[in-house]
C-alpha cells in the first residue's frame, strides 16, 4: 500500500504525529557555554540521560531509553574509529551527526514498516579556545540544528523556544550563574510540558495560562523543589581546565550545592 506516494505521506504524518505524542513527558535537557566550558543539565528518574562520547563531545537525550542507548553505542563506536584511523582532533560533532546519526536516524523515520527511534539528542562539542564550542540538536525524523552559546531540548518546538527565551535573558557570567540559569530554563520548559499535558493542548503550543507565564525565579525554585524530591539532578561538564584529553566530568552532589542557587542547594539530599 505504502507504494502509493500519497499513502506513504500519510503514513509518514502518522508516524510524526505518534512521536510527538511520546515526547510529552519527557525531560528536557539545557546545554549551555559559559568561561569554564560546556554545562548540561536534566533530570531523570534512574536512567541516566547525559554521558561522555568521546574527548570533547558529550550527549544529551530524550526519548525510549533503549533508543537513546542504541544511537550512544554507535556514536562511540563511529567516534573511536574516527580517532583510530585518522586522529583525535579528526572526531568532531559535526562528522558523526551529519555522515553518521543524522542519516541512520532520518531512514528509520521514512522506512515505515520500521520502528523508528524515539529520541531526540543534544550533542556539545567543546572548543580548543573559549567561543568555539557549539551544540547540535538532532529530532527524531533526522533533521539537525547547528548552533553556538546554548541549546535545549524538549517535547515541542513551541517549549524549547519559550526556554530559549528565558535563557537568553540570563546572567551567565560565572559557573554558578550557569548551573542556577539552566535548572530555572529546564523548569520553565517542564512546566510548560506539564501545563500542556494536563490541558490537553496541542502539540505546538506551550500552556499560556496566566501561571504558565510566569517565569520568576521563586515561582521557579517553589516548582524546582517539588521535582528534586521526585528526580536526580544530572548535571555534567565539559570543562576545558580539566587536564588531559577527556574534559567530560559529572557534577556530584557536593559540588552541586556549592554551585545551585541558596533557594535549592538545601533539597538536595
Amino acid at each position: 500500500m505504502y507504494e502509493e506516494p500519497y499513502k506513504w505521506v500519510e503514513a509518514v504524518g502518522n508516524r510524526r504525529t505518534y512521536l510527538d505524542e511520546q515526547f510529552k513527558e519527557g525531560a528536557p535537557v539545557v546545554g549551555v557555554t559559559c568561561e569554564r566550558g560546556i554545562l548540561l543539565m536534566t533530570m531523570s528518574k534512574g536512567t541516566p540521560k547525559l554521558y561522555e562520547i568521546y574527548d570533547r563531545l558529550a550527549l544529551g537525550g530524550m526519548g525510549h531509553p533503549a533508543d537513546l542507548e542504541k544511537l550512544r553505542f554507535n556514536l562511540l563506536e563511529m567516534a573511536h574509529v574516527e580517532g583510530f584511523n585518522r586522529s583525535a582532533s579528526d572526531v568532531t560533532g559535526g562528522r558523526l551527526v551529519k555522515y553518521g546519526m543524522a542519516p541512520a536516524i532520518k531512514q528509520a523515520f521514512e522506512e515505515v514498516f520500521k520502528a523508528p527511534f524515539i529520541v531526540k539528542i543534544l550533542l556539545a562539542e567543546l572548543g580548543q579556545k573559549a567561543g568555539k564550542d557549539g551544540f547540535l540538536t538532532i529530532n527524531y525524523d533526522g533533521t539537525f540544528e547547528e548552533k553556538s552559546q546554548y541549546a535545549v531540548l524538549a517535547a515541542t518546538s513551541a517549549v524549547e523556544q519559550k526556554m530559549a527565551g528565558y535563557l537568553r535573558e540570563q546572567s551567565l557570567a560565572s559557573l554558578a550563574d550557569t548551573v542556577g540559569a539552566s535548572i530555572r530554563t529546564w523548569a520553565v520548559g517542564d512546566r510548560a510540558q506539564r501545563r500542556a499535558l494536563d490541558e490537553g493542548e496541542g502539540h505546538d503550543e506551550a500552556g499560556t495560562g496566566p501561571d504558565q507565564q510566569a517565569t520568576d525565579s521563586e515561582t521557579l525554585y517553589a516548582y524546582l523543589r517539588q521535582c528534586i524530591a521526585e528526580k536526580t539532578i544530572e548535571c555534567a561538564l565539559l570543562d576545558r581546565h580539566v587536564q588531559g584529553p577527556s574534559k567530560y566530568r559529572a557534577l556530584g552532589v557536593d559540588e552541586l550545592k556549592t554551585l545551585l542557587p541558596n533557594e535549592l542547594s538545601p533539597s538536595l539530599a
